[in-house]
């Protein structure tokens, strides 16, 4: 007869791990000896070792009893069952490290790929690496709300980089950030904004990013969040109320604004 030290020597496992077993009830505890220990035998280490390669091949402890009294057949479906699962857990597991090899780039924190394109298209064109993080920073806002229009956003912005004047103003944007409240440089950044925004209404783009940015409530916190950025955003927006345009996220006709109120 074995003491638990023996058993779980000749078993492959340690002793905590016999006790353990005892303790979820997947190992009868033998009735103590004279001598005051519990004392194993020949079957004990036989089940002790089916337990263990059971354990070591992934079957969580809840069904090792299960598939200790199963039949063949029984044993073989439960068996198919686990697979299923431990290759459901692979699969999670693969799609956290495409996660973890992207959070290492730091822009796919929280926002898609299509987002990150963005980006990385803003710092070939020679944007501020300032105002990119600004950008990351306002497209995890829009993703957080708005994940479902994060692709077809992201196409006008794709394509708004195509115009050199867009990258104009990310350039000026990152002067004014470099030089201070320059007053020419504000204004000649609005006058761009303004050129640039008549031809969007023109095309009717305008009245289609209201309908996708619906929500006031969340225009107004991602419009505080770049006032709150820098004062020159406050100043530009005066500045584009003066051309007869106000708002910042989401652009509007000021003259229309003040007559439905």
């Amino acid at each position: 007869m074995l003491t638990i030290g023996q058993l779980a020597a000749y078993a492959g496992v340690t002793v905590r791990a016999v006790r353990h077993y005892h303790h979820v009830g997947l190992m009868p505890e033998p009735a103590r000896d004279s001598s005051g220990y519990r004392r194993y035998g020949a079957g004990d280490v036989v089940r002790l070792i089916r337990i263990r390669t059971l354990a070591e091949a992934g079957v969580p402890l809840a069904r090792v009893q299960e598939l200790l009294e199963a039949t063949p057949v029984e044993f073989s479906e439960a068996v198919g069952q686990i697979d299923a699962g431990l290759r459901a857990q692979v699969r999670e597991l693969q799609d956290h490290r495409r996660r973890i090899a992207r959070l290492a780039a730091g822009d796919s924190l929280a926002v898609p790929s299509e987002v990150v394109s963005f980006l990385d298209k803003l710092r070939a064109a020679g944007v501020p690496e300032a105002l990119v993080v600004g950008e990351r920073d306002g497209w995890i806002l829009m993703t957080a709300r708005w994940p479902e229009k994060i692709p077809s956003l992201m196409v006008d912005k794709m394509a708004q980089l195509d115009d050199p004047r867009t990258v104009q103003l990310y350039r000026l944007i990152g002067e004014i950030l470099d030089v201070g409240m320059d007053e020419d440089r504000l204004r000649f950044v609005a006058d761009l904004l303004v050129e640039m925004i008549e031809e969007s209404a023109g095309r009717g783009e305008l009245d289609r990013h209201s309908e996708e940015t619906s929500d006031d409530a969340f225009v107004g916190l991602i419009d505080s969040f770049a006032a709150d950025a820098h004062p020159m955003i406050e100043r530009i927006q005066e500045l584009l109320v003066e051309r007869g345009w106000r708002g910042w996220t989401r652009i509007e006709r000021a003259a229309e604004h003040s007559a439905t109120r």
